[in-house]
């Protein structure tokens, strides 16, 4: 077997960033940026006012208050969507409105409720300072600058501020296509009728949504049943994916063919076994060139390795450069035994108190109990040397989503 960080490692190694595409802007929430974000403009484009108000010559308002108003002669008012026509000189003010480019000769803006115009005068009553309420040209983003870095997630703060340099197209990495396909006599899908002797296929469901999660586009291959024949067929429907995603049949009972068939076929094996608890059996490989994971079929198991090592695996594919959920240290609630050489992922429920994390188990850990993923909003992780870990004592946890946090 191999540590968590190993196969971590050799995952890595194998996969490759996928082909970019361009996309309208309002198509691109969620997906990664190929290439930088330059700034072919200046924004603002000129100094425009950041109020309502005046725009004057700044040495004209000194000394200015209540008592001493400056009377200033009011040559023009320039609203936004406006440039201005003429130009301010000392003893005259331009009435501005809010982004409306500030006029040659103004060096600051007094605010509307520090005047009062009567006709063509106004008097202010109070002083600013040079480059008072005026924002600069090219203060949010000078021509040539570079604004985004390739390799960031697209949010609706990016998609606002790409808009706002006037591009309308942007170059993103490709969403890796992702064959997911189910093994064993036992299983029943959703449209079949389930006999006494089956259970319903929740893992392809369940990796399906991951993958989705994870910015994927899922591929159900179905489910193979416990013969060579059917396993090879629907496994080489994978070829047409970019990863291709296995679960069950990958330990060493007498009906799991996945290791033979995937052998004949031509799979190129990095590793079988991972020093983990639940996961243990997780193989990893290449075939017809694609990335090849060999899930357990436990459910929790399925699901929780997916989170380990198909999900930064397909993140690095879509171009991300955080791979990883977040850890941090709490305070484990619950007495825990463990088995020595294997790092344990228990599912737990993260809180916080007094600015401080604490955690707790979700209820009986066996990897057959969805339930124990479902009330999860983390995992405990537990190291390879430990065997017991009392309550009280801090752990790692990777925190699943801050749902639940409180």
């Amino acid at each position: 077997m191999i540590s968590v960080e190993e196969a971590q490692t050799k995952i890595l190694s194998q996969i490759v960033r996928m082909p970019a595409e361009w996309l309208f802007l309002g198509a691109s929430l969620g997906r990664t940026l190929s290439s930088d974000i330059v700034s072919s403009i200046n924004l603002p484009p000129w100094n425009t006012s950041a109020m309502d108000g005046y725009a004057v010559v700044g040495a004209d308002t000194e000394g200015a208050s209540q008592n001493t108003p400056v009377h200033l002669t009011v040559v023009e008012e320039v609203q936004a969507g406006q440039m201005p026509n003429k130009k301010v000189g000392r003893g005259e003010a331009a009435k501005i409105m809010t982004g409306a480019p500030v006029p040659d000769g103004a060096d600051a803006v007094v605010k509307i409720e520090e005047a009062k115009c009567s006709g063509k005068e106004v008097t202010l009553f109070d002083q600013v300072e040079v480059g008072a309420f005026i924002r600069k040209k090219g203060e949010a983003a000078a021509s040539g600058e570079r604004i985004l870095k390739q390799g960031i997630s697209i949010r609706p703060f990016e998609i606002s501020m790409i808009a706002s340099l006037g591009i309308s197209q942007v170059s993103v990495y490709q969403k890796p296509r992702v064959a997911i396909l189910a093994t064993g006599n036992e299983l029943a899908d959703l449209h079949e009728e389930r006999s006494l002797c089956q259970i319903y296929n929740s893992n392809s469901y369940g990796l399906a949504a991951q993958v989705v999660d994870a910015g994927g586009i899922p591929m159900l291959l179905g489910i193979a049943r416990d013969n060579k024949a059917d396993l090879a067929e629907k496994i080489a429907r994978g070829r047409y994916a970019d990863f291709i995603v296995i679960s069950g049949g990958v330990s060493m009972g007498d009906y799991d063919f996945v290791k033979e068939v995937i052998e004949e076929l031509g799979v190129k094996m990095i590793f079988w076994k991972v020093a983990m608890k639940p996961g243990r059996p997780l193989a990893f490989g290449t075939l017809f060139g694609k990335p090849l994971f060999g899930l357990p079929g436990n459910p929790v198991s399925s699901l929780v390795t997916f989170e380990q090592f198909v999900r930064p695996a397909l993140l690095f594919a879509a171009g991300r450069d955080r791979l990883y959920r977040p850890v941090v240290s709490a305070v484990l609630e619950d007495t825990v035994k463990k088995h020595r050489g294997l790092r344990t992922f228990l599912r737990g429920i993260v809180s916080t108190r007094e600015g401080k994390f604490f955690v707790r188990m979700t209820g009986d850990q066996d990897s057959g109990i969805l339930l124990s993923m479902v009330k999860a909003n983390a995992f405990i992780i537990l190291p390879e040397e430990t065997e017991q870990v009392s309550a009280g004592t801090e752990v790692s946890v990777q925190l699943l989503s801050d749902i639940g946090l409180c």
